[in-house]
């Protein structure tokens, strides 16, 4: 089986979460993350099911899952915190990419969305020279 070539990435994209129903959300490359994280508010677990919502393109957009686990993760300021984390796909380059993303209050930050190491190891080569890669191939096609 042949070895996929690397892709570039730039170090800001607009991406998709297809099964979110999220097209063209902000995202921030971060090789200094492990973990993928997305903003979200009121996230909480309720037997056995998570809640959390959105803020979409079109407003707030509520979701509930039962397929979720809870991390320690260390925020980059160092303190660590519980988060809950789901499972979901990520389009880049007009290809689907699994993801596991911790869910978080990031309204202090630029770009709603983090994409970490665990999504970019042996998939793509980071030139912070760059941005919005994907989504201008996207507009292309």
């Amino acid at each position: 089986m042949a070895k996929r070539e690397k892709l570039v990435i730039g170090r800001l994209d607009v991406i998709d979460l297809p099964d979110l129903g999220v097209v063209d959300i902000h995202a921030k490359i971060d090789t200094g993350a492990y973990r993928s994280s997305l903003h979200c508010k009121k996230v909480h677990e309720e037997a056995g099911v998570l809640f959390f919502t959105l803020h979409t393109d079109i407003g707030y957009k509520e979701y509930a899952t039962k397929d979720w686990t809870q991390k320690i993760v260390r925020s980059s300021n160092g303190k660590a915190q519980k988060r809950y984390v789901i499972k979901t796909r990520m389009r880049l380059f007009g290809r689907n990419y699994m993801a596991s993303i911790s869910l978080t209050d990031r309204s202090e930050m630029k770009n709603p969305l983090l994409i970490g190491r665990k999504v970019l190891t042996n998939k793509f080569i980071v030139d912070v020279s760059q941005k919005n890669l994907s989504y201008n191939q996207k507009k292309k096609n």
